[in-house]
Protein backbone atom coordinates (compact mmCIF):
# COMPACT_ATOMS: atom_id res chain seq x y z
CA UNK A 1 0.00 0.00 0.00
CA UNK A 2 1.30 3.44 -0.92
CA UNK A 3 1.42 6.24 1.64
CA UNK A 4 0.25 9.84 1.10
CA UNK A 5 3.16 11.50 2.91
CA UNK A 6 3.95 14.07 0.21
CA UNK A 7 0.31 15.04 -0.36
CA UNK A 8 -0.28 15.42 3.37
CA UNK A 9 2.88 17.47 3.91
CA UNK A 10 1.99 19.78 1.03
CA UNK A 11 -1.50 20.25 2.42
CA UNK A 12 -0.06 21.23 5.80
CA UNK A 13 2.22 23.71 4.03
CA UNK A 14 -0.77 25.26 2.27
CA UNK A 15 -2.69 25.56 5.54
CA UNK A 16 0.32 27.16 7.25
CA UNK A 17 0.67 29.76 4.50
CA UNK A 18 -3.08 30.39 4.51
CA UNK A 19 -3.06 31.06 8.25
CA UNK A 20 0.01 33.26 7.86
CA UNK A 21 -1.61 35.25 5.05
CA UNK A 22 -4.50 36.14 7.34
CA UNK A 23 -1.96 37.90 9.57
CA UNK A 24 0.55 39.00 6.91
CA UNK A 25 -1.02 39.83 3.52
CA UNK A 26 2.35 39.47 1.75
CA UNK A 27 2.01 35.70 2.22
CA UNK A 28 -0.89 35.63 -0.25
CA UNK A 29 1.64 35.92 -3.06
CA UNK A 30 3.31 32.76 -1.73
CA UNK A 31 -0.05 30.99 -1.82
CA UNK A 32 -0.61 32.11 -5.40
CA UNK A 33 2.72 30.68 -6.52
CA UNK A 34 2.63 27.52 -4.40
CA UNK A 35 0.79 25.23 -6.89
CA UNK A 36 3.34 26.01 -9.61
CA UNK A 37 6.25 25.48 -7.24
CA UNK A 38 4.97 22.08 -6.14
CA UNK A 39 3.94 20.92 -9.60
CA UNK A 40 7.25 21.89 -11.21
CA UNK A 41 9.32 19.75 -8.83
CA UNK A 42 7.31 16.65 -9.78
CA UNK A 43 7.37 17.28 -13.54
CA UNK A 44 9.43 14.65 -15.32
CA UNK A 45 10.14 17.20 -18.06
CA UNK A 46 12.02 19.24 -15.47
CA UNK A 47 13.49 16.42 -13.40
CA UNK A 48 13.87 13.03 -15.06
CA UNK A 49 14.17 11.21 -11.71
CA UNK A 50 11.17 12.89 -10.07
CA UNK A 51 8.72 9.99 -10.59
CA UNK A 52 11.24 7.49 -9.18
CA UNK A 53 11.89 9.67 -6.13
CA UNK A 54 8.15 10.07 -5.51
CA UNK A 55 7.67 6.31 -5.77
CA UNK A 56 10.46 5.67 -3.27
CA UNK A 57 8.82 7.95 -0.70
CA UNK A 58 5.33 6.58 -1.37
CA UNK A 59 6.50 2.98 -0.76
CA UNK A 60 8.09 3.63 2.62
CA UNK A 61 6.43 1.40 5.23
CA UNK A 62 4.29 2.65 8.11
CA UNK A 63 6.17 2.14 11.38
CA UNK A 64 5.09 2.38 14.99
CA UNK A 65 7.06 5.43 16.09
CA UNK A 66 7.68 5.72 19.81
CA UNK A 67 9.54 9.01 19.89
CA UNK A 68 11.12 11.61 17.61
CA UNK A 69 14.11 13.53 18.92
CA UNK A 70 14.73 16.71 16.91
CA UNK A 71 17.32 17.89 19.44
CA UNK A 72 19.68 14.95 19.04
CA UNK A 73 22.83 15.40 16.95
CA UNK A 74 21.72 12.30 15.08
CA UNK A 75 18.11 13.22 14.31
CA UNK A 76 16.47 10.13 15.78
CA UNK A 77 13.16 8.48 15.01
CA UNK A 78 12.69 5.73 17.60
CA UNK A 79 10.48 3.11 16.02
CA UNK A 80 9.60 -0.56 15.98
CA UNK A 81 11.55 -1.94 13.03
CA UNK A 82 11.32 -5.55 11.95
CA UNK A 83 13.90 -7.15 9.68
CA UNK A 84 11.59 -6.99 6.67
CA UNK A 85 10.71 -3.36 7.33
CA UNK A 86 14.38 -2.56 7.78
CA UNK A 87 15.32 -4.11 4.43
CA UNK A 88 12.47 -2.36 2.65
CA UNK A 89 13.22 1.01 4.23
CA UNK A 90 16.96 0.74 3.64
CA UNK A 91 16.48 -0.11 -0.03
CA UNK A 92 14.07 2.76 -0.61
CA UNK A 93 16.19 5.33 1.22
CA UNK A 94 19.23 4.26 -0.78
CA UNK A 95 17.29 5.03 -3.95
CA UNK A 96 17.43 8.63 -2.73
CA UNK A 97 21.24 8.73 -2.59
CA UNK A 98 23.49 10.63 -2.34
CA UNK A 99 22.57 11.83 1.16
CA UNK A 100 24.70 14.90 1.88
CA UNK A 101 23.22 16.62 4.97
CA UNK A 102 22.41 14.78 8.19
CA UNK A 103 22.80 12.39 10.04
CA UNK A 104 19.49 10.61 10.66
CA UNK A 105 18.55 7.41 12.47
CA UNK A 106 15.40 5.35 12.02
CA UNK A 107 14.66 2.60 14.53
CA UNK A 108 16.33 1.85 17.82
CA UNK A 109 15.39 1.85 21.49
CA UNK A 110 15.03 -1.91 21.71
CA UNK A 111 13.38 -1.82 25.14
CA UNK A 112 10.46 0.11 23.65
CA UNK A 113 10.15 -2.39 20.84
CA UNK A 114 10.11 -5.38 23.17
CA UNK A 115 7.58 -3.72 25.47
CA UNK A 116 5.30 -3.22 22.47
CA UNK A 117 4.98 -6.98 22.07
CA UNK A 118 7.48 -7.79 19.33
CA UNK A 119 9.84 -10.69 19.90
CA UNK A 120 13.44 -9.70 20.54
CA UNK A 121 14.74 -11.95 17.74
CA UNK A 122 12.59 -10.05 15.23
CA UNK A 123 14.23 -6.72 15.89
CA UNK A 124 16.42 -5.10 13.27
CA UNK A 125 19.32 -2.78 13.98
CA UNK A 126 18.52 0.91 13.53
CA UNK A 127 19.14 2.44 10.12
CA UNK A 128 21.80 5.12 10.41
CA UNK A 129 21.89 7.47 7.43
CA UNK A 130 25.54 8.48 7.76
CA UNK A 131 25.54 11.47 5.44
CA UNK A 132 28.52 13.07 3.69
CA UNK A 133 28.41 16.04 6.03
CA UNK A 134 28.36 16.00 9.81
CA UNK A 135 25.76 18.76 9.70
CA UNK A 136 25.41 18.34 13.46
CA UNK A 137 28.91 19.77 13.87
CA UNK A 138 27.89 22.95 12.07
CA UNK A 139 24.77 23.21 14.23
CA UNK A 140 26.89 22.79 17.37
CA UNK A 141 29.04 25.72 16.24
CA UNK A 142 26.10 27.96 15.31
CA UNK A 143 23.38 27.20 17.88
CA UNK A 144 25.01 28.73 20.98
CA UNK A 145 25.13 32.14 19.28
CA UNK A 146 21.55 32.30 17.99
CA UNK A 147 18.83 34.44 19.41
CA UNK A 148 16.06 32.44 21.03
CA UNK A 149 14.19 30.63 18.24
CA UNK A 150 11.13 29.88 20.38
CA UNK A 151 7.99 31.22 18.78
CA UNK A 152 9.87 32.61 15.79
CA UNK A 153 9.16 32.21 12.10
CA UNK A 154 12.29 30.88 10.37
CA UNK A 155 13.45 30.59 6.75
CA UNK A 156 16.28 28.17 5.94
CA UNK A 157 17.75 29.02 2.52
CA UNK A 158 19.51 26.20 0.69
CA UNK A 159 18.46 23.74 3.37
CA UNK A 160 19.42 20.53 1.53
CA UNK A 161 17.73 17.46 2.99
CA UNK A 162 16.27 19.59 5.78
CA UNK A 163 18.50 18.49 8.67
CA UNK A 164 19.08 21.99 10.01
CA UNK A 165 15.41 22.88 9.50
CA UNK A 166 14.41 19.99 11.75
CA UNK A 167 16.93 21.19 14.35
CA UNK A 168 15.41 24.70 14.18
CA UNK A 169 12.00 23.20 14.88
CA UNK A 170 13.49 21.24 17.75
CA UNK A 171 14.88 24.49 19.15
CA UNK A 172 11.32 25.80 19.43
CA UNK A 173 10.68 27.74 16.22
CA UNK A 174 6.99 28.28 15.62
CA UNK A 175 7.28 27.77 11.84
CA UNK A 176 10.26 26.64 9.73
CA UNK A 177 10.21 26.92 5.96
CA UNK A 178 13.11 25.28 4.15
CA UNK A 179 13.80 26.24 0.55
CA UNK A 180 16.09 24.48 -1.91
CA UNK A 181 15.53 23.86 -5.63
CA UNK A 182 16.89 20.30 -5.58
CA UNK A 183 14.37 17.63 -6.56
CA UNK A 184 16.44 14.99 -4.74
CA UNK A 185 16.71 16.97 -1.51
CA UNK A 186 12.98 17.68 -1.55
CA UNK A 187 12.22 13.98 -1.62
CA UNK A 188 14.84 13.20 1.03
CA UNK A 189 13.03 15.67 3.28
CA UNK A 190 9.73 13.95 2.50
CA UNK A 191 11.24 10.56 3.36
CA UNK A 192 12.21 11.85 6.80
CA UNK A 193 8.84 13.60 7.11
CA UNK A 194 7.17 10.23 6.53
CA UNK A 195 8.72 8.86 9.73
CA UNK A 196 8.57 12.09 11.76
CA UNK A 197 4.83 12.31 11.05
CA UNK A 198 3.12 14.89 13.23
CA UNK A 199 5.77 14.78 15.96
CA UNK A 200 6.75 18.39 15.17
CA UNK A 201 3.08 19.45 14.90
CA UNK A 202 3.82 20.10 11.23
CA UNK A 203 5.89 23.17 12.02
CA UNK A 204 8.55 22.21 9.46
CA UNK A 205 7.91 22.70 5.75
CA UNK A 206 9.79 22.53 2.46
CA UNK A 207 9.32 24.59 -0.69
CA UNK A 208 11.49 23.35 -3.59
CA UNK A 209 12.59 26.72 -5.00
CA UNK A 210 15.66 28.98 -4.89
CA UNK A 211 15.65 32.22 -2.90
CA UNK A 212 15.21 34.34 -6.02
CA UNK A 213 11.88 32.61 -6.79
CA UNK A 214 10.29 33.96 -3.61
CA UNK A 215 8.23 37.14 -3.66
CA UNK A 216 10.57 40.04 -2.94
CA UNK A 217 10.34 42.00 0.29
CA UNK A 218 7.95 39.55 1.92
CA UNK A 219 9.28 40.51 5.38
CA UNK A 220 7.74 37.37 6.87
CA UNK A 221 10.58 35.87 8.92
CA UNK A 222 12.09 36.66 12.30
CA UNK A 223 15.23 34.66 11.49
CA UNK A 224 16.74 33.78 8.11
CA UNK A 225 19.53 31.23 7.69
CA UNK A 226 21.79 31.11 4.63
CA UNK A 227 24.43 28.46 5.22
CA UNK A 228 26.69 27.29 2.42
CA UNK A 229 25.00 29.37 -0.30
CA UNK A 230 26.67 32.79 -0.69
CA UNK A 231 29.82 31.53 -2.43
CA UNK A 232 27.65 29.89 -5.10
CA UNK A 233 26.04 33.22 -6.03
CA UNK A 234 27.42 35.23 -8.94
CA UNK A 235 26.04 38.37 -7.29
CA UNK A 236 26.63 38.16 -3.53
CA UNK A 237 25.12 41.60 -2.86
CA UNK A 238 21.93 40.58 -4.63
CA UNK A 239 21.78 37.50 -2.42
CA UNK A 240 22.20 39.62 0.72
CA UNK A 241 19.46 41.98 -0.44
CA UNK A 242 17.13 39.04 -1.11
CA UNK A 243 17.81 37.65 2.36
CA UNK A 244 17.13 41.05 3.90
CA UNK A 245 13.85 41.29 1.98
CA UNK A 246 12.54 38.16 3.70
CA UNK A 247 13.30 39.47 7.21
CA UNK A 248 11.05 41.52 9.44
CA UNK A 249 12.56 44.80 10.63
CA UNK A 250 15.10 43.98 13.30
CA UNK A 251 15.12 40.34 12.20
CA UNK A 252 18.22 38.17 12.51
CA UNK A 253 20.34 36.86 9.63
CA UNK A 254 22.59 33.83 10.16
CA UNK A 255 25.10 33.71 7.31
CA UNK A 256 27.64 30.89 6.94
CA UNK A 257 29.99 30.83 3.96
CA UNK A 258 33.50 30.08 2.74
CA UNK A 259 36.06 32.72 3.67
CA UNK A 260 39.79 33.33 3.43
CA UNK A 261 42.33 35.07 5.62
CA UNK A 262 42.85 38.76 4.93
CA UNK A 263 41.83 42.34 5.56
CA UNK A 264 38.75 44.32 4.58
CA UNK A 265 39.89 44.44 0.95
CA UNK A 266 40.64 40.74 0.54
CA UNK A 267 38.38 38.67 -1.71
CA UNK A 268 39.32 35.50 -3.59
CA UNK A 269 37.72 35.01 -7.01
CA UNK A 270 38.72 31.51 -8.21
CA UNK A 271 39.82 31.55 -11.84
CA UNK A 272 38.17 28.25 -12.75
CA UNK A 273 37.36 25.75 -10.02
CA UNK A 274 37.67 25.83 -6.25
CA UNK A 275 38.02 22.43 -4.54
CA UNK A 276 36.78 20.99 -7.86
CA UNK A 277 33.58 23.08 -7.67
CA UNK A 278 32.94 25.11 -10.80
CA UNK A 279 30.23 27.26 -9.17
CA UNK A 280 32.26 29.09 -6.53
CA UNK A 281 32.54 32.81 -7.25
CA UNK A 282 33.56 34.90 -4.24
CA UNK A 283 35.41 34.01 -1.02
CA UNK A 284 35.77 37.18 1.10
CA UNK A 285 37.71 37.64 4.30
CA UNK A 286 35.64 37.98 7.46
CA UNK A 287 36.42 41.70 7.49
CA UNK A 288 35.32 42.10 3.87
CA UNK A 289 32.13 40.11 4.49
CA UNK A 290 31.35 42.28 7.50
CA UNK A 291 31.60 45.30 5.24
CA UNK A 292 29.34 43.69 2.65
CA UNK A 293 26.66 43.06 5.27
CA UNK A 294 26.84 46.60 6.58
CA UNK A 295 26.64 48.01 3.05
CA UNK A 296 23.62 45.76 2.36
CA UNK A 297 21.69 47.24 5.28
CA UNK A 298 22.57 45.08 8.27
CA UNK A 299 23.82 46.18 11.68
CA UNK A 300 25.32 44.59 14.78
CA UNK A 301 27.37 42.31 12.55
CA UNK A 302 29.44 39.80 14.49
CA UNK A 303 31.51 36.80 13.50
CA UNK A 304 30.71 33.99 15.92
CA UNK A 305 32.70 31.13 14.44
CA UNK A 306 35.51 30.37 11.99
CA UNK A 307 36.35 26.73 11.30
CA UNK A 308 38.48 24.91 8.76
CA UNK A 309 36.48 22.10 7.20
CA UNK A 310 38.07 18.74 8.03
CA UNK A 311 37.88 15.42 6.21
CA UNK A 312 36.12 14.08 9.30
CA UNK A 313 33.31 16.59 8.89
CA UNK A 314 32.89 16.11 5.12
CA UNK A 315 33.69 12.67 3.77
CA UNK A 316 32.64 9.75 1.63
CA UNK A 317 30.24 7.30 3.33
CA UNK A 318 28.01 4.36 2.53
CA UNK A 319 25.26 6.89 1.85
CA UNK A 320 27.39 9.21 -0.32
CA UNK A 321 29.81 7.16 -2.37
CA UNK A 322 31.13 9.85 -4.72
CA UNK A 323 34.22 12.01 -4.31
CA UNK A 324 34.31 14.18 -1.22
CA UNK A 325 36.63 16.70 0.44
CA UNK A 326 39.68 14.40 0.69
CA UNK A 327 39.61 14.07 -3.09
CA UNK A 328 39.52 17.84 -3.58
CA UNK A 329 42.59 18.73 -1.50
CA UNK A 330 46.22 18.73 -2.58
CA UNK A 331 47.42 15.17 -1.80
CA UNK A 332 50.76 16.58 -0.63
CA UNK A 333 49.44 19.55 1.34
CA UNK A 334 46.01 19.38 2.98
CA UNK A 335 46.09 23.12 3.68
CA UNK A 336 45.49 23.71 -0.03
CA UNK A 337 42.91 22.67 -2.59
CA UNK A 338 43.90 20.76 -5.70
CA UNK A 339 44.00 24.12 -7.50
CA UNK A 340 46.41 25.61 -4.96
CA UNK A 341 43.92 27.83 -3.12
CA UNK A 342 43.58 27.84 0.69
CA UNK A 343 41.62 24.81 1.90
CA UNK A 344 37.94 25.39 2.77
CA UNK A 345 37.41 27.57 5.84
CA UNK A 346 33.92 28.61 6.90
CA UNK A 347 32.77 31.57 8.95
CA UNK A 348 29.40 32.22 10.55
CA UNK A 349 28.27 35.81 10.89
CA UNK A 350 25.10 37.01 12.61
CA UNK A 351 23.55 40.38 11.86
CA UNK A 352 20.34 42.36 12.35
CA UNK A 353 18.24 43.99 9.66
CA UNK A 354 18.41 47.71 10.21
CA UNK A 355 15.20 49.29 11.47
CA UNK A 356 14.63 52.64 9.80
Amino acid sequence: MLNDTITHAERELYLTLLELAQQQPSAYEWLTRLPTWLNDIKDKANYAHAPAYQASVARLPELTVNNVDLNSDVLTIEANLSESQCKQTMALLKQLMPWRKGPFQIGGQLENQIDSGQNEDQQASPILIDTEWHSDWKWQRVAPHLGNLKGRRVLDVGGGSGYHGWRMAGAGADTVIIIDPSCLFYHQFMAIRHFVGAADSYKTHYIPVPLEALPEHSQLFDTVFSMGVLYHRQSPFEHLQQLKGQLVKGGELVLETLVIEGDANTVLVPHDRYAQMNNVYFLPSVAALTGWLEKAGFSEVRCVDVATTSTDEQRKTEWMTYHSLADFLDPNDSTKTMEGYPAPMRATLIAKKIVF
